[in-house]
C-alpha cells in the first residue's frame, strides 16, 4: 500500500508516496477548502442562501442541502462499468430530476456529489475563475503543493496508479477529479488543519461534524459524522479522525489527521483494488502508532 506519514509537519520516512493518484473524494476536502477562502474573505456567508437556491453553502458543503446523488443511477453505474464518455451535466441532472429536494434544506443528511458540483459553480462565480484556477490560487499554491490538477480526459488518468488498466472518463465526477502525488494529499491536510490558509475559527467551522450513527462494519469508524467537506468522528483509542476518504473504479485513496496534545499526525494511503474499510484501518494504524 502506498502511503505518506506526516507528524507535526515533517515527513517520515520512508515514503513511498511520489506515485500520482486520483484523490476521488478526498477532492471535496479541497473544494470545501476554497470556498471557506472566500467565507474568510468576506466574499460570501456560510448561511446565506446560494443564489437561486433553497439552500446555503453550509448545506451544501455538509451533504444537508436535500440533494440527490447520481450515484444512485443504476444507468450511472452501466455507464462506468461500459467505459462509456461522462453524460453532460445537464443530461445527467434530467436523468436524475436533480434540481427536485429530497427534503427540505438542514432537516436531514443525504451524501451527494452533485451538492459538490454546485460548490465548485458557486466558487466559479464568485471568483471569475475556472475552477482549476481557482482552486490553485486559492488553496494549492497559498499551501505550496506543486503537481496536483484536475483530470479533464482519459489521458490524464493513465499518468496516475490507474495507468492503462482504466478507461475511466473523469467526467463522471461531476464536481471534478484531482489527481496529483499521495505525499501532495497528506502534505495539504496537514497544512490546512495547521492553520496555514484558514482562521481558526472556521477551521473549527470545518470540523463541527453531523453525527451519522454508530459503528460502521469493516470499517474504523466509531462514530462516524460529516463537517465542512470532511469525515470526522470516533475511533478506537479516544482519538478523533479527520479527512476524507475516496473510492472510484480500480482505486481508494483516505487522508486523515489525528491531533493528540502537542503532536499532530496526517496520513495519506492508496491502494489499488482495495475497499475504503482496508484504506481507512491502514491509516488509522499508521497514525496510531505515530502517537505512541
Amino acid at each position: 500500500m502506498l502511503g505518506s506519514l506526516i507528524v507535526n509537519g515533517q515527513p517520515q520516512p520512508p515514503d513511498r508516496s511520489d506515485l500520482t493518484a486520483p484523490w476521488w473524494s478526498f477532492t471535496k476536502t479541497v473544494l470545501a477548502a476554497t470556498a471557506l477562502t472566500l467565507v474568510r474573505d468576506g466574499r460570501v456567508g456560510l448561511d446565506a442562501p446560494i443564489p437561486d437556491q433553497p439552500f446555503t453553502l453550509r448545506q451544501l458543503l455538509r451533504h444537508e442541502a436535500g440533494l440527490a446523488d447520481y450515484g444512485e443511477l443504476a444507468a450511472y453505474h452501466a455507464a462506468v462499468a461500459n467505459g462509456e464518455s461522462a453524460w453532460s451535466a445537464s443530461e445527467m441532472m434530467q436523468r436524475l430530476d436533480g434540481t427536485r429536494l429530497r427534503y427540505s434544506p438542514g432537516t436531514a443528511w443525504r451524501y451527494s456529489n452533485v451538492g459538490y458540483m454546485l460548490v465548485g459553480r458557486h466558487i466559479e462565480r464568485q471568483t471569475d475563475l475556472p475552477l482549476n484556477d481557482a482552486v490553485s490560487q486559492r488553496v494549492l499554491n497559498p499551501l505550496g503543493l506543486s503537481n496536483v490538477r484536475f483530470a479533464k480526459t482519459r489521458a490524464d488518468l493513465q499518468v496516475t496508479a490507474l495507468g492503462s488498466h482504466s478507461s475511466y472518463d473523469p467526467g463522471w465526477v461531476y464536481h471534478g477529479l484531482l489527481i496529483g502525488p499521495v505525499s501532495q494529499a497528506a502534505l495539504l491536510l496537514d497544512r490546512l488543519f495547521s492553520g496555514e490558509l484558514l482562521p481558526t475559527a472556521l477551521l473549527l467551522e470545518m470540523q463541527a461534524a453531523r453525527t451519522l450513527g454508530g459503528p460502521i462494519p469493516g470499517r474504523p469508524w466509531l462514530t462516524p459524522g460529516y463537517g465542512l467537506g470532511v469525515m470526522q468522528g470516533a475511533v478506537e483509542g479516544g482519538f478523533t479522525l479527520c479527512g476524507h476518504t475516496g473510492c472510484g473504479p480500480g482505486s481508494v485513496i483516505a487522508v486523515y489527521r489525528i491531533r493528540d496534545a502537542e503532536t499532530s499526525v496526517c496520513c495519506a494511503a492508496f491502494e489499488p483494488g482495495a475497499t475504503e474499510g482496508v484504506v481507512e484501518a491502514h491509516v488509522v494504524e499508521q497514525l496510531v502508532q505515530a502517537l505512541r
